[in-house]
């Protein structure tokens, strides 16, 4: 029935102060209060509803996406909305769009990679939105590969231009967002040829479409690539297919902020550190990360949620049959996927500061830290997306059958994510590129150079090589013969420092392992491929290091609100536990625990999902969601799901008609045929 708040039970259970739940998930009050405000200001308008998206056709979907666009625009400029602000404006009208790259990466890679010159001329029209801009980097036959791209640009130092040219069909840019149809610029990456020298990738300023009647200038072939994964979802994107045919801009639209050429067509190199670019990337994979932990953080909270309403069996003397998230196995695969959203969340934070540190050093040439942070960056981002959308995927099969409508909000939400994935680099690849910095690290730590930020802990690798797991045994308080019996306590897995210890320990000992195994191949690279999979394993653990790591640091800080840190000491440990528990293998091979020591972890996993079960709904509630964003009527605030979803069916378009069209021309002869002669 409407008004009736079928979780306010489950809310009244809460152990902890809602409210302040929600600050510490937002990163601060102002972050709460502007996000809260936008997110109220989408779903009060109904230019921006999208419970029809799955049923619309590609066209319609994209004309669509475009007025909602052109809607928000409006808002942005009519209320004089911040950067802030229309970022989570944004957000929260969920749809990917054109503005998302050139918001995302057209901005940013102009701010990261123009001269001051350039920041000044293209920056304010970007800003203005009077030129729609992407970032065609990725083609037809390459991808991560960036080294290996064929698009051109040929330096004439006779007309003080480049020529830039589609080579091959498979230096077809294709892929980025927003060029289909849409952008007017963008940024093309380019193999940069002076005098027959090939000199590298470049970024390069090219103007695609006319701004007065916006079609293709000359020499340019574009379009969309076509549809894409699941109903709706990222079908809503316009990914573009580009090709030049010898297409000629001025020289003062390569991006020379660190790299230029002169009007004589000679390479200079500048005076600014070429380690500036990596700057940009720091900035687009927190995003990511960030992003992780919203998409993650809105499937559980989906999940959760229905968990409650949904009853399956155990009824007792006619009573009602059990609460589907009262079954351990539910718990089991739920409440990690709870704790990890809230373990990407922290982690992203922190990685907003890492971001701001990596800048500042930047600025100031020294460039230290970069390498690691670059590693760490690339980890993550890998980690975070693979985790998330496996878990969309599993917050899906949690629901049930009706996880599986459309109006679950889980396909598209699923959809809309797994391409995260593979943009901003495939994610097997970011992992190589991680293995590849460990090794590094292990084979200078004979030379007296010290790791330092996530690696800081191989400075301490012989101790970690020796040292045992302090899960202890403790005297019983009974006897049995007259002996006192020791026995575990599961307990001493909660204790911060032993987490970390084993965590370290598996990490280090993996590296360690590689470094070793490597070590053997009188070629480093044959044996670097002979070892992939491995290395891609230490990979994994040295980022799963980085994510407990932060989340053990989050608790060590002044956490506001009755009962907030205690939740989030007990999410912390489930999400440790878990991956102690899912890796086991890794953890017992290296010797950093004992088969015992595993067995009571997992006791002890057991016993923290009992106590996060009280909070599950409250905990999902600070994520501060409006049905709006969550767009799912299993995950619905007021727990009304199966009326709304009786009512949904009726929408559907195949219902607008009683007999359904093809009735008279397939079914009706079907039926009315004579079958005497069939063999059935």
């Amino acid at each position: 029935m409407e008004g009736i708040d079928y979780h306010e039970g489950e809310r009244s259970k809460a152990e902890f102060d809602v409210e302040e739940m929600k600050i510490v998930w937002a990163g601060s009050r102002e972050v709460f209060e502007v996000s809260d405000r936008m997110g109220r200001l989408v779903a009060s308008d109904e230019a921006f509803r999208k419970d029809n998206r799955t049923m619309l056709s590609r066209k319609d979907l994209f004309k669509n996406t475009l007025r909602k666009a052109a809607h928000a625009w409006k808002r942005i400029i009519e209320l004089r909305l911040s950067e802030q602000e229309a970022s989570w404006l944004r957000f929260y009208i969920d749809e990917p769009a054109f503005t998302d790259l050139h918001w995302g990466m057209f901005v940013p890679a102009i701010k990261g990679q123009g001269t001051d010159e350039q920041q000044q001329k293209w920056l304010p029209l970007a800003y203005k939105m009077q030129i729609i801009g992407c970032y065609a980097q990725t083609e037809l036959g390459h991808g991560s590969n960036v080294q290996g791209l064929e698009t051109t640009a040929t330096f004439d130092s006779q007309s003080d231009e480049f020529v830039i040219h589609s080579p091959t069909l498979t230096s077809s840019k294709w892929w980025p967002g927003g060029l289909g149809k849409v952008s007017t610029h963008a940024v093309v990456y380019a193999r940069l040829i002076t005098d027959g020298q090939d000199h590298g990738v470049h970024g390069f300023i090219v103007q695609l479409r006319s701004l007065e009647d916006h079609l293709p200038l000359p020499g340019i072939t574009i379009g969309d690539i076509g549809m894409k994964f699941g109903n709706g979802g990222y079908n809503s994107m316009d990914n573009g297919v580009l090709r030049f045919d010898h297409v000629r801009i001025p020289r003062d639209q390569m991006l020379m902020r660190v790299f230029q050429v002169t009007r004589e067509g000679k390479c200079v190199q500048s005076n600014v550190p070429r380690q500036l670019v990596y700057g940009t990337m720091v900035f687009v994979r927190q995003t990511i990360v960030s992003d992780a932990s919203s998409a993650l953080s809105r499937a559980v909270c989906i999940a959760t949620r229905y968990s409650v309403v949904r009853r399956q069996f155990g009824s007792q003397n006619g009573g009602p049959e059990t609460q589907v998230i009262d079954y351990k196995t539910q718990q089991s695969r739920l409440f990690p996927l709870l704790a990890s959203a809230y373990a990407f969340r922290f982690v992203g934070q922190w990685l907003k500061w890492l971001y701001m540190d990596v800048t500042q050093r930047l600025q100031a040439n020294d460039f230290s830290t970069l390498p690691e942070a670059h590693a760490c960056t690339a980890g993550l981002k890998s980690l975070t997306t693979s985790a998330t959308a496996d878990g969309i995927e599993e917050c899906r099969k949690l629901c049930g059958g009706h996880g599986y409508l459309c109006s679950s909000g889980l396909p598209e939400l699923f959809a809309v994510y797994v391409p995260a994935c593979t943009y901003e680099g495939d994610n097997i690849v970011l992992l190589l590129q991680v293995a590849r910095f460990l090794m590094k690290t292990v084979s200078q730590l004979g030379s007296g150079k010290q790791p330092v930020g996530t690696t800081a802990y191989m400075g301490r690798v012989a101790d970690l090589m020796q040292c045992c797991c302090a899960v202890q045994r403790g005297i019983a308080p009974f006897s049995e013969h007259g002996f006192k019996l020791l026995l575990p306590f599961a307990e001493d897995w909660l204790n911060p420092s032993v987490i970390l210890e084993a965590f370290e320990a598996r990490s280090a000992r993996m590296s360690v392992a590689c470094a070793q195994n490597l070590s053997k191949f009188a070629n480093s690279e044959e044996g670097f491929a002979e070892l992939s999979a491995d290395l891609v394993e230490a990979a994994v653990a040295h980022c799963q290091l980085i994510v407990v790591s932060k989340f053990i640091e989050k608790l060590q800080e002044d956490i506001p609100g009755k009962g907030v840190k205690r939740q989030l000491e007990i999410l912390c440990n489930i999400y440790a536990l878990y991956l102690l528990h899912k890796y086991v293998g890794d953890f017992l091979s290296t010797s950093c625990i004992t088969p015992k020591q595993a067995s009571l972890a997992n006791e002890q996993l057991r016993s923290l999902y009992a106590q996060a079960r009280p909070n599950a709904i409250a905990l999902v509630d600070a994520f501060n969601y409006t049905d709006h964003y969550l767009s799912s009527i299993l995950g619905c605030y007021d727990g009304n799901v199966y009326p709304k979803l009786y009512d949904a069916a009726w929408k559907d378009p195949l219902n607008a008609s009683v007999v359904p069209d093809g009735y008279q021309q397939y079914i009706r002869p079907m039926l009315k045929q004579q079958l005497r002669n069939a063999r059935l």
